[in-house]
């Protein structure tokens, strides 16, 4: 498992799972990350038996620093040289920002973003020594505007495009490229995850986690910075640049509002 390896963070189900199929398709051997061990065994053995890929898990929570350091010796130890990351781990968290749980918000800020930083800061220096390789980091189209009633979500993923848009640059010229997966409301755990079940936005058309997985994959393999799946989403993205910033935030708490 030393050529061609993706290591892919809450692989367990949804985009990250869909991920995996990707990379696997294209013949890469795979380290899966997530909580949830049977999930990830039961994944395994599906991903081996179709493909001739090995798969490596490692059932850990990333929001423990600790975690990360252990996986990264692990990988080194046993000689597995990571040639993509997906990070793909993390949540939201749904409401008033004065009614949510304080405990649940931290560790969604840790997940979605020091995780994904710190898991990035660890395995590519690697690859840029090495001269090849990627990160395709999983953002939402809520990096784009501010987001009442799940303020801190979207402001987690604002900073996921912008640290993505930033280490391209930085990185011209190393053989290393970095991609933003921003995907507009899709099915997956997510919604559950994030109390969203009501929520008008997960009710008004949501893509699956598969077209999503494959439109990603394609953009991350082209080189794409940004990649946004399906046409709505794209528009709404652009559309977010030109109204004003009150407008906006406007428009995107009745869309977030509950059905009545």
């Amino acid at each position: 498992m030393n050529q061609q390896v993706a290591l892919i963070t809450g692989a367990s189900g949804g985009i990250g799972k869909e991920l995996a199929y990707e990379f696997a398709k294209d013949g890469h051997h795979l380290v899966l990350v997530a909580r949830s061990s049977d999930k990830l065994q039961l994944l395994k053995k599906e991903l081996e038996n179709e493909y001739s890929i090995r798969v490596m898990t490692s059932s850990r929570d990333l929001s423990v620093a600790a975690s990360i350091e252990e996986l990264y010796d692990e990988l080194t130890e046993q000689n597995i040289q990571v040639d993509y990351v997906v990070n793909n781990a993390g949540f939201g968290l749904y409401g008033e920002f004065l009614t949510t749980n304080m405990d649940e918000e931290l560790n969604m800020i840790d997940l979605n973003i020091r995780t994904l930083t710190h898991v990035t800061k660890k395995f590519l220096p690697d690859m840029v020594k090495r001269g090849r390789g990627g990160v395709l980091n999983v953002a939402s189209t809520a990096a784009f505007q501010p987001g009442p009633l799940m303020a801190v979500y979207y402001a987690t993923k604002a900073y996921v495009l912008s640290f993505t848009e930033a280490l391209e640059n930085e990185l011209k010229g190393t053989g290393v490229h970095v991609t933003a997966l921003c995907p507009g409301p899709t099915e997956t755990g997510f919604s559950n995850r994030a109390s969203l079940e009501q929520s008008k936005l997960f009710n008004s058309g949501v893509m699956d986690a598969k077209t999503v997985a494959e439109i990603g994959y394609k953009g991350f393999q082209s080189r794409s910075t940004i990649v946004i799946p399906g046409l709505q989403n794209k528009l709404l993205s652009q559309v977010v640049r030109f109204l004003p910033r009150k407008v906006i935030t406007s428009i995107v708490r009745k869309v977030q509002a509950r059905k009545s």
